[in-house]
Parts: structure tokens; sequence; C-alpha cells
């Protein structure tokens, strides 16, 4: 008989069953909710390790408690993990128990009583004006850059382009390396961005990073010119050799805080969602409505796009402080 520290393990009947449960799940969320790959693989990681913890305990998802799942979130929080972790490692409990419960697969939802960790929706990271013009600037001196062979040209132009479109459009890093190539039309004023969901938005471009993406395509021309370069055929606007066939947002992200250091930022404090950040909050603090900006950046929700409001509020003390009579001067 094991001891008590001894990890039971689950038997192959309860494994197959979880392994199944969660596949149903992730159908469901992918055909029904147009759940994107990111959110599925994350799904898929938070399940497992659920199962696991409840196989030590003679369970699975089909017979856990609302004990179990306590104790769960518990384990998490002895292993470490950060509120943010374990508010969506019970979002994914949450989501799968009222799956079984709608499909009839438990009569009842063990889940629907818990209660997750308090947490303070931390402010954005955001970049100043100046400092996404640094940005800007670095990457278009390392273009002019001279002696570049043109696969090296055509690297900084793809920064470039990259950079200048990701500030002009507020897109999420994945909707913006996987933009086909058709969204560097010439005459193109609005792209088409099919984001989470699968739903579609439209996003207006800006001179900047229409004229960006004219010298990176050119770029593009001359290296195919001269190196028969195959990823230049692709559909694609940033193509990759990569099993995705475009550019990965992690490459992107290493070549932003590449540049991040070379304009004397922080690399830390750059990232492609931080400059998603900075085109919000720049609109706002300009003046755009806030349900502008949820449109422009995608979310189903107001109160997503509300993380802002702060940029909001200092521009109306601002204001206040400027402009009123009375204000203290």
């Amino acid at each position: 008989m094991p001891s008590a520290k001894t990890p039971v393990a689950k038997t192959p009947v309860a494994r197959n069953s979880d392994v199944r449960l969660t596949t149903l799940f992730l159908d469901m969320l992918a055909a029904e909710q147009g759940a994107g790959s990111n959110t599925l693989d994350a799904y898929r990681r938070d399940l497992e390790d659920l199962s696991s913890f409840l196989g030590n305990r003679k369970a699975s998802f089909a017979s856990a408690s609302t004990e179990d799942l306590r104790a769960f979130l518990a384990d998490l929080d002895a292993r470490g993990f950060k509120s943010a972790s374990v508010a969506r490692r019970l979002s994914a409990i949450r989501h799968l128990h009222r799956f079984m419960l709608n499909e009839r697969m438990r009569k009842d939802d063990p889940a629907a009583i818990l209660s997750g960790p308090k947490r303070g929706r931390g402010l954005p990271k955001v970049l100043s004006i100046a400092d996404v013009d640094r940005l800007l600037g670095k990457a278009k001196e390392l273009t002019e850059a001279p002696g570049l062979s043109s696969l090296q040209m055509l690297r900084a132009k793809r920064l470039a382009c990259l950079l200048e479109v990701l500030y002009a459009t507020g897109l999420r890093v994945s909707e913006l390396v996987s933009l086909p190539l058709s969204a560097a039309r010439r005459d193109a004023r609005m792209i088409a961005v099919r984001g989470k969901g699968d739903k579609e938005r439209l996003v207006p471009l800006n001179d900047a990073s229409k004229q960006s993406m004219i010298d990176y395509l050119a770029a593009i021309d001359v290296a195919r010119t001269e190196n028969k370069n195959a990823a230049a055929n692709s559909k694609w606007l940033f193509p990759s050799f990569g099993e995705s066939g475009h550019l990965s947002r992690q490459h992107f992200a290493r070549e932003l805080k590449e540049l991040a250091a070379t304009a004397g930022l922080s690399p830390r404090l750059v990232s492609p969602h931080v400059l998603r950040h900075a085109f919000a909050s720049h609109l706002l603090h300009n003046g755009a409505d806030l349900r502008i900006v949820q449109t422009l950046l995608g979310h189903t929700d107001i109160s997503t796009t509300q993380i802002y409001t702060h940029v909001v509020e200092e521009r109306l003390k601002s204001l206040v402080r400027d402009l009123h009579p009375l204000a203290e001067k």
C-alpha cells in the first residue's frame, strides 16, 4: 500500500476519460466560439495539469468534487502560481464543467461556487510618444545603413514595416504577422483583419505605414531577383520558411527587443503588446472615443478597453487644471 506521500497513479480508464473530455471541450471552443490555436493550447495545458492532480486523488473530470477543485487551486498557490495564472486556470475549470453540465455528462457543476483569487487589474505598460518615435527612428536608420546586402536590407525594412503597421493599427501580434500580401495594396486605405473568434474588422492605415509597406515590398523584389528567395513568393506579407508560412510572433518579439536596446530603451519594457497598448493610449490621450478604440482593437467587451481609462482620466484632470477659471495657477 503506497504511503501518503506517494502519488497514486490514475487508472487508464479515468485518464482516457479526461483526454476524451478535453478533446470534446476544445473542439467545442474551436467550432462554436472560434477559439484560436493559442487559446486552445493554453486550455489544454491547464486541463492536463488538473487531470494529473485529480489522478493523485483518485478522481477525474467526471467525478471531481468542489473540494477536489478547491484543493487544486490551493496546490497552484502552494506551487507559487501568480494570481493571474490561477484565475486563468479557474476559468478553464469553470468552462469545462459548464460544458459537461450542458452536454449532460454530469448532473452537477462542482465549479459553480468556486471563487478565484482577488487581484487588482494592473495598468498596461505604455511607451511614451517620444519612446515610440525613438524606436521608429532607429528602425528607419537601420534601413539606411551603408553596405547592406539585399537580404540584410530586406530584414531591416521588414522590421521597420512591422513596427510602422503595428503602431498605426494596434493589431494583436498574431494578427500582424499573419497579414496576407494583399494587405499591402498601393490603394489600400483600410485592411481587413481576422481576429479572435474569427471575427473580421476593418482597420485604417496611415501614410507612414503604407509607405513602409511599399518600401518593404520593393526590398522583397530585389531579394527575389538577386537570391531567388522562395519566401518572397508567399501569400503572406511577412513570409517565413517555418511551418506556419509566416513570421512567428516570437521572432518579431526578439527583433523588437534587440531594436529597443539599440535605441537606448529597456528591452524588458518593450514588446509587440506594449506597442498595441501605446497605440490605444496615445489615441485616447489625443481625444479619441473609447468605443472607437474598442472597435480598432477588436475588443468584444468595452470593459476590456477600459483598462486604458486612466489615460482619459489624466487628460480630463489636465483639462480642468488648465482651463477651469477657478483652477489654481
